[in-house]
């Protein structure tokens, strides 16, 4: 069989997935976590279509794979006023509790956590698509966090841990929490991105709600009973439905005090237009990008193609990391093309659990469709598909597209395409790509392929008051999770990072006192009697 032929042959019949992989029980959630119990919902439900579809004698269908609750306002109402009556204007369990304590349920929550792997795995495949490997990187790379979470988090602590002098002034600085914190993760990413929000909400004391992606919702459905049974009533709810029906109320509502979301500017701006008030709404927001590759004429060819395939194509371009649009010099266009097409046709297609399968069928429902108008526009202005298999669709597969010669006209240009479609820019005068970045809407990274040191330190200078990573000879990327995570423009507000996230989730707080004799006394008293969680000179190892 062709590779060509074998997109339209792509789809399995169900005998044919091995049984280690199948899903064989349907996940039909009837439950959401508030007030620290696990209710049932009777109301109506959302049905949830795999991106993987099966073949049957002549139909090809998307398999379903379960459901979940679309609650309504009465139940978002009731999931805040329990993340409300958890914090407790600052007085709750949670947000006093010392931070010691508070680890230890962060703790008990990644034990328990680690036994729902094979669960979250398959469904990470099964729900979005993902390859094994790159299912299992999340699940073990989102452990890594939390884990590498309660380090810095220890660190800040023993940091926080002394007093200071200064000017006749006794004082402890540490960081207190902000209140109630709703997070809305992304489906590309639907365990580590929330993750990366909720757990440094959670662990600095702050109560949450957070709501899983549109696609990537059952995936979270393992780890109800052990959020229900690591942390105390109400700090940890969930809420399912559209948005316009339980997330407006919520942000309507004023007692939202954190938003973090990771997705769409438009649906950013809409959330935030919806409370009344503004200036005491914090957020934290990972939103789009349009990552540019530039090769330069002394671009390495076979370490430049690599990286560049990655980057455009690790889990069908659909990062916000990816790089989506190359400028390639003119001088070595043609090269370069020629070596880039050749890499992506080598790449493996097939379904999530295949060995070495590199790009799989799109969760997305309106995506191929998105995909092929984009490329329907490119080729009406003169661009042509220059790699062999490039652009075959069926149903949710779309084949990797490279673009050349691509043009400002041209709306992939632009437009984050979030896919696999890559537009390749030649070039003669480097402003033309720093033109591009400097112009766009969006500002979070870049890539700079190239061997002369003279001409990559003055593309940095620059280039980093543009963006907010300037990757040299690598693709664009968000990890490690130590280094910042963040972007300028409309791409994001807040950085995230382990520590970073630690800060934007909470507020450096003080207790002060003029150095008298009697408030030394009082101080000391305090601290000696352990009467006090916040001032205190605990050291926790």
């Amino acid at each position: 069989m062709t590779k060509s032929h074998k997109v339209f042959e792509i789809f399995p019949e169900e005998s044919q997935i091995p049984e280690k992989y199948r899903l064989n029980t349907r996940i039909e959630q009837k439950i959401f976590l508030v007030d620290g119990e696990s209710r049932k919902w009777d109301g109506p439900v959302q049905e949830v279509f795999s991106p993987v579809c099966i073949r049957k004698h002549d139909t090809v269908e998307q398999k379903y794979i379960g459901s979940y609750p679309l609650l309504t306002q009465k139940e978002s109402l009731e999931i805040l006023n329990s993340a409300i009556k958890a914090y407790s204007n600052g007085y709750g369990e949670w947000p006093t509790m010392s931070v010691e304590e508070r680890i230890r349920h962060v703790e008990l929550f990644v034990e328990k956590m680690r036994k729902k792997r094979d669960e979250v795995v398959a469904l990470l495949m099964w729900e979005i698509g993902k390859t094994l490997k790159d299912s299992e990187k999340e699940f073990d790379r989102t452990i890594d966090y939390i884990i590498d979470t309660i380090e810095a988090l220890k660190v800040i602590d023993r940091n926080s841990s002394r007093f200071v002098i200064e000017s006749g002034i006794i004082a402890q600085i540490r960081q207190a929490p902000l209140g109630v914190v709703l997070c809305m993760g992304p489906f590309n990413y639907p365990l580590n991105e929330t993750f990366a929000t909720l757990i440094p909400a959670l662990i600095t004391g702050n109560a949450v709600i957070f709501k899983p992606p549109k696609l990537g919702v059952l995936l979270h459905y393992p780890l109800l009973e052990a959020f229900q049974q690591s942390f105390p009533k109400g700090v940890v709810n969930t809420v399912y439905g559209a948005g316009q029906k339980v997330v407006a109320p919520l942000m309507s509502s004023g007692n939202i005090d954190v938003l973090a979301f990771i997705g769409s500017s438009r649906v950013a701006d809409i959330l935030k237009s919806q409370h009344p008030k503004p200036h005491r709404l914090k957020c934290i927001l990972g939103l789009e990008a349009k990552n540019a590759g530039i090769i330069l004429d002394d671009a390495e060819l076979e370490s430049t193609v690599r990286e560049s395939v990655v980057g455009t194509l690790s889990y069908n371009g659909q990062r916000c990391t990816a790089l989506k649009i190359l400028f390639v010099h003119q001088s070595i266009a043609s090269k370069f093309i020629n070596k880039f097409c050749e890499a992506v046709d080598r790449l493996n297609f097939g379904m999530p659990w295949e060995d070495n399968v590199n790009i799989t069928p799109l969760p997305e429902k309106d995506k191929p469709a998105y995909l092929q108008s984009l490329v329907d526009d490119a080729l009406n202005l003169g661009a042509g598909i220059v790699n062999k298999y490039g652009g075959s669709i069926n149903k949710t597969f779309f084949s990797p597209a490279v673009l050349y010669p691509v043009t400002p006209q041209m709306k992939i240009y632009s437009k984050e395409q979030f896919g696999p479609v890559i537009p390749v820019v030649p070039f003669e005068d480097i402003d033309e790509p720093l033109s591009y970045i400097r112009d766009s809407d969006y500002g979070q990274q870049v890539s700079i392929f190239g061997q002369d040191p003279d001409i990559i330190a003055k593309l940095i200078d620059p280039l980093v008051n543009q963006v907010c990573r300037v990757n040299v000879n690598s693709q664009c990327q968000r990890g490690p999770d130590t280094f910042p995570f963040t972007g300028r423009k409309d791409s994001a507000e807040g950085t995230l990072s382990v520590s970073d996230a630690l800060g934007v989730f909470s507020i450096r707080t003080l207790v002060a006192a003029k150095q008298t004799e009697m408030n030394k006394r009082i101080i000391s008293t305090i601290v000696r009697e352990r009467s006090s969680k916040f001032l205190s000179t605990d050291f926790i190892l």
